[in-house]
């Protein structure tokens, strides 16, 4: 029999347009004559629902967007979950959710009540990875090197706007970049060359965020590199995107039809190397499982550093993720899917064998 695979995406996320293009590539890739394909979409409300019956030849973003049956958080899930993923026989959850109550841990931890394995990685990590204050943290803690960078919360700001402009500019200086500390693809994030932008890009980033993250400028190369795989996780040749832009934004990255890939990256040999290992080392740190991308800054003096960590990189064509991989190995986009769910079934049962009484 198939292995019924439920696809999470949409979400509670200001990504919520990034989720679906990801899911309209990753459903259209899956062996429908290995998996028995669910599609579970979730409002930009928290709702969850189930589109309309489609082939992978009807798929687009529009039709994978449904209307819920029911209008509170608690009902659409409970329908789901006692509808759809109670049925019996081999099963799977495919996360797709980009940003907040999706990447962050909370649709994780229902997965985790609910026994069910799931492609990606755990709690703990998802919330690490996405919050980057605390993944700084993480990564100053296991010695690898980053850019200067200062975390604020909301209360801070609000409390003392002054003592934070001076120690921003004593300690990080211009130009920067703010962040909101728990979001991806760019959204939010400003570089600010004075004051004045720099009190416009914190206002900009605790729209999206409660906290935030101020970090010194680093000119030179940004490198990517695809990390899979449990408690021996490989990572791929390394990756840029070759663009002329002072400042990769959203869009940069999903809008400007100028931009190429360089995989592998043009490197010395045992700079690649070294890439790949100190990849490995962020991914372990966190407690990654299952997939992350990890990106690096390369500066003109040859000096690296760790940008962070995405721990639900981009599946769209135009993603860096999946082609690092073709790329180093082979690997389809469709085998790639493969991969990951295997992934998620070997740790799911390998979680099996922890006792929970005495």
């Amino acid at each position: 029999m198939r292995t019924k695979l439920y696809v999470l995406y949409g979400g509670k996320s200001v990504e919520h347009e990034i989720s679906l293009k990801t899911a309209v590539t990753v459903l259209g890739s899956i062996d429908e004559s290995r998996f028995e394909i669910y599609p579970v979409y979730i409002t930009r409300e928290g709702l969850w629902c189930t589109p309309e019956q489609l082939t992978q030849k009807e798929l687009t973003a529009e039709h994978l967007i449904a209307e819920p049956k029911f209008h509170d958080p608690a009902r659409s899930i409970g329908e789901i979950l006692s509808g759809v993923m109670a049925m019996s026989g081999a099963k799977v959850v495919l996360p797709l959710l980009h940003g907040p109550n999706g990447e962050d841990g909370t649709v994780q931890g229902l997965l985790e009540l609910l026994n069910v394995p799931y492609v990606g990685n755990g709690v703990l990590a998802s919330a690490l990875t996405l919050d980057k204050a605390m993944s700084k943290h993480v990564l100053a803690q296991a010695g690898i090197h980053q850019t200067e960078y200062l975390a604020c919360r909301y209360e801070e700001w609000r409390t003392d706007e002054n003592m934070l402009l001076l120690k921003a500019e004593e300690s990080i200086g211009y130009p920067c970049y703010v962040k909101p500390a728990s979001l991806g693809s760019s959204i939010g994030i400003s570089r600010c060359t004075n004051r004045v932008e720099l009190i416009a890009g914190i206002h900009e980033a605790f729209s999206y965020d409660q906290k935030l993250v101020i970090e010194r400028e680093v000119i030179g190369r940004e490198i990517q590199v695809a990390v899979m795989g449990n408690g021996k996780p490989v990572a791929s040749l390394p990756g840029e995107f070759i663009h002329d832009h002072i400042f990769f934004n959203y869009e940069s990255k999903y809008m400007d039809k100028r931009l190429t890939m360089s995989i592998p990256a043009e490197l010395p040999e045992d700079l690649t190397q070294g890439i790949r290992t100190l990849a490995i080392q962020a991914y372990q740190a966190h407690g990654c499982e299952g997939l992350a991308r990890v990106d690096f800054f390369l500066d003109g003096e040859g000096r690296l550093y760790l940008n962070e960590i995405n721990a639900l990189p981009g599946f769209t064509n135009f993603s860096m993720y999946p082609v690092m991989w073709e790329r180093t190995d082979g690997t389809s986009y469709s085998e790639l899917i493969e991969h990951l769910i295997g992934h998620a079934i070997s740790r799911h049962e390998d979680k099996q064998t922890i006792q929970y009484k005495k």
